[in-house]
């Protein structure tokens, strides 16, 4: 299978993810990929493409999305455009699931896509803004957008065969979760099959098989996300940083740093002052 999975870790003072889409610029493609949490993608400005376990949809200004956990999709955008991306985890809706870690929402063109619309431009300004007690404002909106979501967009009825489906990702997605519950400890492949029943071969070929990436390799990018954010927002030194998001030493997470972002932790400091 010919997909990847994608790590999303909440912004730093939000209950969610949010970011102004990283293809804004036109002429970029993202592969197929999958993630645990649900994903709304509105256009504001120009337009983009997206591929729902290959079907195509077709965003204007003035439209959006929502793309379900372990909902396998591509983003191709062609010409210049302004897309706010917002990313919700999974675990959020887990009071009104129709199946086991299961919920599913639909894009049915409804009366209040509107009103979402609105609210979805009203949480971004004002979470760039960041005026005083914005934070009240954009949670409050927040968990409006939440109700709307399952009073109007959730799908009630779910075939034995859709939960099926959702099983074959899902296990993975609760591995994950207890991985990035769990990053800066010692986590191992033989511990972590332990911990859920695998063997480790089994649990190796999941990830190859379902991420995409050999296991180290992914419990390292967990690792690597929420080091990268301590870096950014905190002025502890370099070793600091590594032993508390899991690296063994200074020297092991400057490597890795230095493997994603093209220099080292120090030098990207110096960069963003």
């Amino acid at each position: 299978m010919e997909f990847t999975h994608e790590i999303i870790i909440p912004n730093e003072d939000l209950p969610f993810k949010m970011f102004l889409f990283e293809g804004g610029n036109g002429n970029f493609f993202r592969e197929k990929h999958w993630h645990r949490s649900i994903e709304i993608f509105a256009v504001f400005e120009g337009s983009i493409r997206l591929f729902l376990n290959d079907k195509p949809y077709s965003l204007e200004s003035g439209q959006f999305i929502l793309i379900n956990s372990n909902e396998i999709h591509s983003i191709d955008a062609v010409k210049q455009n302004r897309t706010v991306v917002l990313q919700i985890a999974l675990k959020t809706f887990e009071e009104y699931y129709t199946g086991e870690q299961f919920i599913q929402f639909v894009h049915r063109n409804l009366a209040c896509d509107d009103e979402l619309m609105e609210l979805l431009k009203r949480i971004f300004d004002t979470y760039q803004k960041k005026e005083y007690g914005y934070a009240l404002q954009v949670k409050g909106d927040y968990y409006y957008l939440l109700h709307l979501l399952i009073t109007q967009y959730r799908k009630n009825n779910v075939t034995a065969d859709m939960l099926h489906k959702n099983k074959r990702l899902n296990r993975l997605s609760t591995i994950i979760n207890y991985m990035k519950e769990n990053y800066k400890e010692e986590l191992t492949l033989e511990n972590v099959a332990e911990v859920f029943g695998y063997a480790p071969a089994y649990l190796s070929r999941m990830f190859q098989k379902y991420a995409g990436i050999n296991y180290k390799d992914y419990l390292c990018n967990i690792r690597m996300e929420y080091a990268f954010k301590e870096l950014l927002n905190t002025d502890h030194t370099i070793s600091e940083t590594a032993l508390n998001n899991g690296f063994p030493n200074s020297k092991a997470f400057s490597r890795e740093f230095r493997k994603k972002y093209g220099m080292l932790p120090s030098e990207y400091r110096k960069t963003d002052l």
